[in-house]
């Protein structure tokens, strides 16, 4: 029975390997962030460039702090 719950929970992957994609997203998030608020992609309104990059750098911090604290 104990097997079925751990089954359930949805969790394929090993601990590392989970850590390890969490890192790589949290980077991936933060880095495409930075992009846009410095202008890569040369968007024709610089506004919405700093309002994307902002969401994503904000998003990226909020998922290492719950890959940090264990919640993920």
């Amino acid at each position: 029975m104990k097997g079925q719950e751990n089954h359930n929970q949805g969790n394929h992957l090993p601990k590392g390997a989970r850590i390890g994609f969490g890192i790589f997203m949290v980077l991936i998030y933060i880095g495409v962030g930075l992009l846009f608020i410095f202008n890569v992609f040369d968007i024709w309104n610089r506004t919405i460039g700093y309002i994307v990059g902002g969401l994503l750098c904000l998003y990226g911090i909020w998922r290492g702090y719950r890959l940090y604290i264990g919640s993920n």
